[in-house]
């Protein structure tokens, strides 16, 4: 997704009569990275694998946890401060599992997705740690591979 992240109409449509929580994580660009002044970031990702994780990730979740309903969203392309990156709702009907959900599914994300992040500072730019994209990540699978 590359449009603005838009919370509001989402959690529309993650409410259910039959539920009593909603939990939402709101990953947001900061103004810093290890010490150094951020101006903006921006997301890169093999989109076919990130698209499929993700939907992955939303079935393990209502696998795991007696939750209903679950949204992940993730930015891609240029952000500046401020702007949403990633918004994760869990809908439950208790709020132990929406949160406990909500938190795994964040986890899971940053460790499993294919989503990579460079800060752009005054002096350069630099791939956040453990984030550099891998060639075949960039370019897609090679045509040889079945």
């Amino acid at each position: 997704m590359r449009e603005p992240i838009r919370p509001r109409e989402i959690i529309e449509g993650l409410k259910a009569p039959e539920d009593g929580a909603l939990v939402a994580f709101d990953g947001f660009v900061r103004n810093n990275f290890k010490g150094g002044k951020t101006l903006y970031l921006e997301y890169e990702a093999y989109e076919p694998m990130a698209y499929a994780k993700m939907r992955e990730i939303g079935a393990e979740i209502r696998a795991k946890f007696s939750v209903r309903r679950v949204a992940i969203v993730h930015r891609l392309g240029r952000l500046e401060i401020g702007e949403t990156s990633v918004w994760i709702a869990v809908s439950a009907a208790h709020r132990g599992a929406a949160f406990d959900a909500c938190r795994y599914a964040i986890d899971t994300l940053k460790r499993a997705v294919p989503i990579w992040k460079k800060e752009y500072f005054a002096g350069g730019a630099v791939w956040a740690e453990g984030e550099v994209p891998s060639q075949e990540a960039i370019s897609g699978p090679s045509e040889s591979s079945s």
